[in-house]
C-alpha cells in the first residue's frame, strides 16, 4: 500500500523533536520538573503538576507495569488494519507518569493487570512488551 497515509507514525514539532530523536534511537524520554521533582509524560513545555516552566528531559529507565488494556479487533485506518487484533494499553512508568502506547509480542490472553513491561521500539515508536524473555510476571491476588 505504497503512498497511503499513515496514521501510527508522529508529526514532530520544533517542540517534541527531541522526543522523537531519542525515540528513533531506542531511547526513551520523558520531562522531569526542577521545581516538584515530578516526571510526566506526554512532554509538555511546563509541569502539568506545579505549572512551573523549570523542566528538563531526562531518559526513563523503560520500564512499566500494565495498568489497563483494549484488544483492538477492528480499525480500518493504514497501517493498523493490518495489525489487528492489537493490544492498545495504558502503562504506569517506573518513574511515576502514565503512558498511552501498545503492547507487543503478547497473546491477549497472557495479558494480567500489573504485568511487568519493558519499552522496545517499532519505526521510531515506543511500544512495550513483556519482560523477561517474553513471561508476563503480576503482583497481586
Amino acid at each position: 500500500m505504497s503512498g497511503a497515509p499513515r496514521y501510527d507514525l508522529p508529526e514532530p514539532d520544533a517542540f517534541t523533536r527531541t522526543y522523537w530523536e531519542a525515540a528513533a534511537q531506542g531511547r526513551l524520554l520523558i520531562r522531569r520538573c526542577g521545581a516538584c521533582a515530578r516526571a510526566h509524560h506526554y512532554p509538555r513545555e511546563f509541569c502539568p503538576h506545579c505549572w512551573s516552566d523549570d523542566v528538563t528531559w531526562q531518559e526513563a529507565s523503560g520500564r512499566a507495569m500494565l495498568y489497563t488494556w483494549s484488544v483492538v479487533h477492528r480499525n480500518d485506518l493504514p497501517p493498523f488494519r493490518e495489525r489487528t487484533p492489537y493490544v492498545a494499553a495504558v502503562v504506569d512508568l517506573a518513574e511515576g507518569p502514565r503512558m498511552m502506547t501498545e503492547v507487543v509480542e503478547c497473546g491477549e490472553g497472557e495479558l494480567r493487570a500489573n504485568a511487568e513491561l519493558e519499552v522496545a521500539f517499532r519505526e521510531g515508536v515506543p511500544v512495550f512488551r513483556p519482560r523477561d524473555s517474553g513471561s508476563v510476571r503480576f503482583e497481586g491476588p
